[in-house]
């Protein structure tokens, strides 16, 4: 029986791995890449304020997985004041709103990794990940090469949700 290659090549999964080097917001991607509103477009910011941004996640576990995130660089709810946690929320609609007419989303994991136990990868800087699903969204690649597939380029899904967000007059 012949011996097939298991390797699967990942080269983007490096600058994830290289991005997490680093304290403080000097080294943390959301202070550093998502500073200047010049290089939304290229960065993939949905949504920007004062506040709070939108952007897509450059490592994602589906197509259209999403970060919201206050803009502070804070890694407790507590220190958010209330309308920074309003605003949050509101986003966090918005982004379901936009996965749903662009992507054609049938239902969502939404969740906020707190501390490095809890699964934060970026665990000083708070960011809730909305991750879209469709029903049968799952295939034998998790189970069988532990791997997961990502079906469409992030510019051209960066796209679609512009559009959608435009749509919504959002």
């Amino acid at each position: 029986m012949a011996e097939f290659n298991r390797n699967v090549w990942a080269p983007w999964r490096m600058e994830y791995i290289e991005s997490l080097s680093g304290v403080g917001a000097a080294g943390c991607f959301l202070c550093r890449q998502f500073r200047t509103p010049e290089d939304d477009a290229k960065n993939h910011v949905l949504f920007r304020s004062d506040r709070t941004l939108v952007v897509l996640n450059r490592f994602p576990y589906n197509s259209g997985h999403l970060l919201v995130a206050p803009v502070a660089h804070e890694s407790q709810l507590e220190a958010l004041p209330e309308d920074v946690l309003f605003e949050l929320i509101l986003r966090l609609r918005d982004a379901k709103r936009i996965l749903e007419v662009a992507l054609k989303a049938q239902g969502f994991n939404i969740g906020l990794n707190l501390g490095q136990c809890a699964g934060a990868g970026l665990r000083d800087h708070l960011h809730w990940h909305i991750v879209p699903r469709w029903e049968g969204d799952t295939n034998f690649m998790p189970v069988l090469g532990d791997v997961k597939v990502i079906p469409e380029a992030l510019d051209r899904t960066f796209q679609k949700l512009r559009a959608a967000g435009r749509q919504l007059g959002l």
